[in-house]
């Protein structure tokens, strides 16, 4: 019998993959293009992973199945999608049994195994989950693009743009994001705007965040003033689950951070930070890098060792 996982972890930017033997040794690590679940889009998502999965099997030298493939993907919060990507992927027989979750419970899995804390992902979306004292799991934001993802890259993006046209009009002061976006975008006049963004994807939308932090953290004002609201916005999230799941926002709360709008250095993650220390008072940070794929191949051997 097989002692191989592998592990998943399925955002709207990028896909990281680890295949992993019996004892939790990393035999390979892959990443690609973005595999997030969109309503009546399993089978793209399917056919992303699947892909990668066996690619990283191949990386791996491995030709024997997988006992359990774990798949951590944005959008698998919705039960409808969840169960499709399910279909689609034991469809292709990629391993013994596979188990699809959400990528947030993954990254929770590897910040704070079965023990109490929020985490706060801020990707191309946005959401939190918590687990509290008790056992108890709740999640915060997560909406989707059309709905929510609050604070997220795209949520920026869509706000970029209505800075860029509202600055050009003069309905807004000068701001050094016009020149920054349309060098970023290829494009000669704020007109070209139009039909850009008629074709945009979330990905694409989240890509105009970058500029925005840039020019935050070299003093432009708008920018800067755009970036404090994301933080604003993702801050809410953890301060939400903290009244819910530790009785008040002054409780002793772990906090990790995810995702690549939150990655260590960026100009947002330091606000973020920094509103925390007010907004969560009792908040305290999770020192060590989350790991999403990780936590998948954590979650995976924790359901076979308990089958």
């Amino acid at each position: 019998m097989s002692h191989l996982v592998v592990g998943v972890d399925g955002g709207g930017s990028k896909t990281a993959v680890e295949v992993a033997d019996g004892r939790g040794k990393v035999l390979a690590t892959l990443t690609g293009e973005g595999s997030a679940l969109r309503p009546g889009e399993s089978l793209h998502s399917a056919e992303v992973i699947g892909g990668l999965v066996r690619d990283a099997l191949a990386q791996a030298g491995q030709m024997e199945t997988p006992r359990l493939l774990c798949v951590g993907v944005a959008g698998a919060g919705q039960e409808t999608e969840r169960k499709a990507l399910l279909r689609a992927l034991t469809g292709q027989s990629l391993a013994d049994d596979v188990l699809v979750t959400t990528d947030a419970e993954i990254a929770l899995e590897d910040a704070f195994g079965e023990g109490a804390g929020i985490l706060l992902i801020g990707g191309t979306g946005s959401v939190a989950f918590g687990r509290g004292p008790t056992g108890t799991v709740v999640r915060c934001g997560g909406w989707g693009p059309n709905c929510g993802d609050e604070g997220s890259g795209t949520w920026m993006g869509r706000r970029v743009l209505s800075i860029v046209t509202a600055s050009h009009d003069g309905r807004e002061p000068e701001t050094r994001l016009v020149g920054a976006i349309l060098t970023a975008l290829q494009l000669d006049e704020v007109d070209g705007l139009i039909r850009w963004a008629a074709h945009a994807t979330p990905r694409d939308l989240a890509q105009l965040a970058e500029p925005a932090m840039t020019l935050a953290a070299d003093g432009d004002l708008r920018a800067n003033s755009l970036c404090t609201m994301a933080a604003e916005e993702l801050v809410l999230h953890v301060r939400t689950l903290a009244r819910q799941l530790f009785v008040d926002e002054r409780a002793s709360v772990p906090v990790a951070l995810s995702g690549g709008m939150l990655r260590r250095g960026s100009f947002l993650r330091r606000l973020v930070e920094h509103r925390l220390k007010s907004a969560v008072p009792g908040s305290h940070l999770h020192g060590e890098p989350v790991d999403a794929a990780r936590g998948a191949v954590t979650l995976a051997r924790r359901t076979l060792a308990t089958a």
